[in-house]
């Protein structure tokens, strides 16, 4: 497991890892599971927008985290809020790999957040599985990528899927990942309304509905043929009624991005972030330019790319 290949920088002083976002295209919640879990089907694609993770070894055992914040979050009060003691996933993840590994050294950590929390878009998952890559690197651990993957998912549902490289739909409670190709480029305009959401809150509220079962694929096929009909009616998100009901904010946030001209507009994940799909890059911008000249204080809107395998 090389350095350039799990982080995509790396020197003496240590690993320069990108942590991306991802969007949920779609998500169904099909029942609630015996372990308190919900069984979900989802097709999630990797986006640009993204965090960095500096990381470098430490003789001393432990994980020292410092947090600062960059791109849209530079100036955005309400985002700054991430914690830094074990609460934080990036502490939890490297934590929990030493001890796995029976590594005895820690890692520094300089996180520079450009992915808002409580938005849905795998913020801290992001961050927990590009944490355990480095440190796999850095303390020379060669361990297959599933068995890294199997660590971040005792650290939360969403961070198995950050291993896969590119979209992929996920299962059960989001450890089973099955990647899929042949999607067409596109890009997003991305809108966060500078509140959060509690996933727990939300998933509470949601309704289960197993007829659901099947719909990711069926929207991936509905992508790769170009069916954009099809596609706009299966990129449904079972739980954006109960995020709704729990913030009138989504419901503004989603009647803005489409009168800016955004396409079907979706919430992602367990919000609050929104996104509409787009064709073109410079589609994206000038809606993102719209929805920012007027947007309230305290919130983001960011034109991205969706980093689809060729």
């Amino acid at each position: 497991m090389s350095g350039a290949d799990a982080t995509g920088g790396a020197d003496a002083a240590g690993l320069t890892v990108a942590a991306p976002a991802k969007l949920n295209l779609s998500l169904a919640v099909l029942a609630r599971r015996p372990d308190g879990f919900h069984e979900i089907e989802s097709l999630m694609v990797p986006v640009t927008l993204a965090d960095t993770l500096h990381v470098r070894p430490r003789r001393a055992p432990g994980v020292g985290l410092t947090v600062s914040y960059a791109g849209p979050l530079a100036g955005v009060a309400a985002a700054h809020d991430v914690p830094t003691d074990e609460r934080n996933l990036v502490v939890r993840a490297a934590t929990l790999l030493a001890a796995e590994a029976g590594v005895e050294t820690g890692l520094d950590v300089q996180l520079v957040k450009r992915v808002p929390s409580g938005a849905g878009l795998g913020g801290g998952s992001s961050d927990a599985a590009a944490v355990i890559r480095a440190a796999a690197t850095l303390w020379r651990l060669d361990w297959e990528t599933a068995r890294l993957a199997d660590v971040g998912g005792r650290i939360g549902s969403d961070v198995p899927w950050f291993f896969a490289g590119g979209p992929a739909i996920v299962s059960g409670r989001g450890e089973h990942v099955t990647p899929v190709a042949g999607l067409p480029d596109r890009a997003a305009v991305i809108a966060w309304p500078g509140v959060a959401l509690s996933t727990a809150a939300v998933y509470a509220r949601c309704s289960p509905d197993a007829g659901r079962r099947g719909a990711a694929a069926r929207l991936v096929a509905a992508l790769a043929a170009g069916r954009q009909h099809d596609a706009e009616r299966l990129m449904a998100n079972d739980l954006e009624p109960p995020a709704r009901a729990l913030s009138p904010a989504i419901d503004r946030l989603l009647e803005a991005i489409a009168a800016a001209g955004g396409p079907a507009p979706r919430l992602t994940g367990s919000g609050s972030a929104c996104f509409a799909l787009t064709r073109t890059l410079a589609e994206a911008e000038a809606i993102a330019a719209r929805l920012t000249a007027h947007a309230a204080p305290g919130g983001m809107a960011v034109a991205v790319r969706c980093t689809l395998p060729r």
